[in-house]
């Protein structure tokens, strides 16, 4: 047995060692790039401290790949539209560690791709996932009344602008998920330096009547009403059963941003309209 001096000594020596420097935690968004040519998203990890994926899709579970999954990884847990990894052993310098999903809609893109890697300084806790789909998806609702059609004019217009478009998912809660014969599935919400949208996908669901959105009404925390533009839909009409993206239009954004708005679907004629609730354009 070690004399106690000698013990001692060592329990010094050890708390001495340099201590590696504490991570800054933060959240973001990353976008799932449309091409396979475009870089692969890098997601900052780093040992005993979890890291979230959140999709605004569902994913499918089963096919969920995560190199080292069973080596590298205290715990690997995949949800209906989440991934939550804590890793054991983290990346080493210059290391990529391969986090492949695959989308359960089949809508392009149909995989997302992610490269875990290690930072000296700061790490993610929460990354929120979007796909660069359903930007080009709204832009081409936008585009669909458009006299000469197509992505040109909304350069031409001015309107794709030089410091670009930010998007932010929009989170529907569960109690508000089913309305009046109607499910929110998933939104986002856009914002540029000229011009918002939000677009929401909405199911009527089997023995509903069919369904034409015909205003949508923003109001800040305040009370204060945001003037809208135009609301409008991929399909002249959502039948029962269907799925149809409902965007919503709102003048030029006079609020900050991340400031969380109020938003209602009223169904033309004055019929069923759906609560979003909290948006962040």
């Amino acid at each position: 047995m070690l004399p106690l001096a000698l013990f001692l000594m060592g329990s010094a020596a050890a708390a001495q060692q340099p201590q590696p420097p504490a991570r800054e935690r933060q959240e973001r968004q990353v976008v799932v790039p449309s091409s396979p040519d475009e870089p692969v998203p890098e997601v900052k990890v780093a040992a005993g401290i979890a890291t979230t994926l959140v999709f605004n899709a569902p994913i499918d579970r089963v096919s969920v790949e995560v190199e080292g999954q069973r080596t590298r990884f205290r715990l690997v847990d995949v949800g209906e539209r989440t991934l939550f990894l804590e890793p054991l052993v983290p990346p080493g310098d210059g290391e990529r560690l391969g986090v492949r999903v695959r989308y359960k809609d089949g809508v392009s893109p149909a995989f997302a791709v992610f490269a875990l890697v290690s930072h000296p300084t700061v790490v993610d806790t929460r990354v929120d996932v979007a796909r660069m789909q359903r930007s080009l998806d709204v832009l081409e609702v936008e585009l669909a009344q458009c006299e000469a059609g197509g992505p040109a004019s909304l350069v031409l217009s001015g309107r794709l602008e030089r410091k670009g478009v930010r998007a932010r998912p929009i989170s529907i809660a569960p109690s508000s998920q089913v309305q009046a014969g109607m499910k929110l599935e998933d939104g986002t919400g856009y914002r540029a330096g000229t011009w918002a949208l939000a677009a929401v996908r909405v199911h009527n669901l089997p023995g509903q009547q069919p369904w034409t959105p015909g205003e949508a009404r923003l109001t800040r925390a305040d009370g204060t009403p945001v003037r809208g533009g135009s609301v409008r839909m991929d399909r002249p009409q959502l039948a029962p059963g269907d799925v149809g993206l409902v965007v919503a239009e709102t003048e030029v954004p006079y609020w900050a941003a991340g400031e969380v708005l109020h938003l209602e679907l009223r169904e033309k004629g004055g019929g069923r309209h759906l609560v979003i609730g909290a948006v962040e354009l």
